[in-house]
């Protein structure tokens, strides 16, 4: 009976039921595609690659053991978690967080009043058997005036306020690149899951590419580049999966901990309304802590060039003491008034410096406005174009890619389309995925940073409230 209905068929639909079957066996060839028996008249370097799988690949040459990869599958990990952990553990932040605290200290050594000094004098001593003319002590103290040491105190308080500043834009730097990193690494995942699917895709052709050359559809030249497709996909999987082990290494290294390789829950997609250029580089110009930073600054330049311009006033050194005339035999006292006559020097260059850093400074604010507007407009362009490509991509592209890919399935199925046909056009549906995924990349990329005052560079050196050039503390700081 079934000699007689396989008769009946004409061969286009031997074929197909032929693929049809095949089909159906995909799911049990996956694990080892070339595991067929294959006819002598393949090629024998094909016939000696009939084991090409992720395994084929030495184990030596993947990234970490395959217990640690089943293990991290296990782990998974959100971005509040790590957002949480990185303003713990992250070293910058407590740089910043410490240059407050030495900053508040030098606020503190500068108003202390100097430390009277107490001396014991002996005038003549043993002069003609005696213990000397005079002998006794004198205690001296200097009064500082022109209120230097508030000037003083204050000027490193409104350092503090800079350095206050800095640690909020710290923050934002290492906030900032964890959710970028965090993107990027989901990124990854997504990536890799679409690279399997071409990897099963190169199968499925490479099954199918044997199966023609076995009815003398093909040659074996279409056998040797389905082989090389197939191992070219195979690499690309491998390279994914590194890209998505460095990606999260990178990420953890920003969080400050070092945690076992995990998966990332999360989505590239956002729903938030578009961003407007003008009221972002508004907002940027009130809100920016570099900004903020660089006004504080310019306070306490300011109050520099106050305390600088008070210098040259002469402090008042007064002493006084008690002791005992042997010569007269009586007890005698002491007492002086001392201070410096600024006759030649009046503190005039150090003046002159404070006043150029306090224009300086008011130059530096106009920089990192300009700055920031750079940056800014190169953002937002990564943004807008991203954001015109996910659009447009959500409302064509992805659709019709992928009923163009249907429909080549359902041609197939009515014997009205070939088999490679639907598996190139499966090809070409993930790869327009796959561009989906770096569009949403770069949107929430160039989103986090305008969002984030565009401050990135979660693992520089916290910087120092006092900018190079200007003047600094002194051992005693003024």
């Amino acid at each position: 009976m079934l000699k007689m209905i396989f008769a009946k068929l004409s061969y286009s639909h031997y074929l197909s039921l032929f693929l049809s079957l095949t089909i159906l066996s995909q799911s049990a060839m996956a694990q080892s595609v070339l595991e067929i028996s294959v006819p002598e008249l393949v090629p024998k370097s094909v016939r000696q690659n009939d084991q090409l799988s992720l395994e084929s690949v030495s184990t030596a040459h993947r990234w970490g053991r395959a217990a640690d990869l089943e293990k991290s599958k296990r782990k998974a990990y959100d971005l509040e978690m790590l957002l949480g952990l990185a303003s713990q553990n992250n070293p910058t932040i407590r740089q910043a967080r410490l240059q407050i605290s030495g900053t508040l200290a030098q606020a503190q050594q500068a108003g202390f009043y100097p430390n009277p000094t107490l001396a014991y004098l002996a005038e003549n001593i043993n002069s003609g058997g005696t213990p000397g003319e005079f002998q006794g002590a004198e205690l001296e103290q200097r009064i500082v005036t022109a209120d230097k040491l508030a000037l003083s105190r204050n000027k490193y308080l409104q350092r503090a306020k800079v350095a206050e500043h800095l640690a909020v834009a710290q923050q934002f730097k290492v906030c900032n690149d964890v959710r970028i990193h965090f993107i990027q690494t989901l990124a990854a995942q997504d990536i890799l899951a679409l690279r399997h699917e071409m990897l099963k895709t190169a199968q499925d052709q490479m099954v199918t590419t044997k199966e023609l050359f076995n009815l003398g559809q093909a040659n074996q030249v279409d056998l040797r580049k389905a082989v090389a497709d197939l191992r070219r996909h195979q690499l690309d999987v491998l390279a994914a999966e590194n890209k998505v082990r460095q990606q999260f290494y990178t990420l953890t290294s920003l969080v400050g901990v070092e945690l076992v390789p995990g998966r990332l829950e999360g989505s590239l997609e956002t729903h938030c309304g578009m961003i407007d250029f003008d009221s972002a580089y508004a907002t940027v110009l009130v809100e920016s802590p570099e900004l903020l930073a660089a006004y504080a600054k310019l306070k306490e330049d300011h109050i520099t060039v106050h305390r600088e311009n008070v210098e040259w006033v002469p402090d008042i050194v007064v002493s006084g003491g008690s002791g005992y005339n042997f010569e007269s035999q009586d007890p005698v006292a002491n007492f002086s008034v001392r201070l410096e006559v600024p006759l030649y020097e009046r503190n005039q260059g150090t003046i002159r410096q404070a006043q150029a850093d306090e224009h300086r400074q008011r130059q530096e604010i106009r920089r990192i406005e300009m700055l920031l507007r750079m940056k800014l407009s190169e953002q937002y362009d990564t943004y807008i174009t991203a954001l015109q490509k996910v659009e447009t991509y959500n409302e064509t592209i992805l659709p019709e890619s992928k009923k163009a890919y249907e429909q080549s399935l359902i041609s197939y199925k009515n014997n009205r389309e070939e088999w490679p046909v639907v598996l190139n056009d499966h090809r070409e549906y993930t790869m327009r995925r796959m561009e989906q995924i770096d569009n949403h990349l770069k949107k929430r990329s160039a989103e986090i940073l305008i969002n984030g005052y565009l401050l990135n560079g979660g693992l520089d050196a916290a910087p120092s409230p006092t900018p190079p050039g200007h003047i600094d503390s002194t051992p005693k700081p003024r």
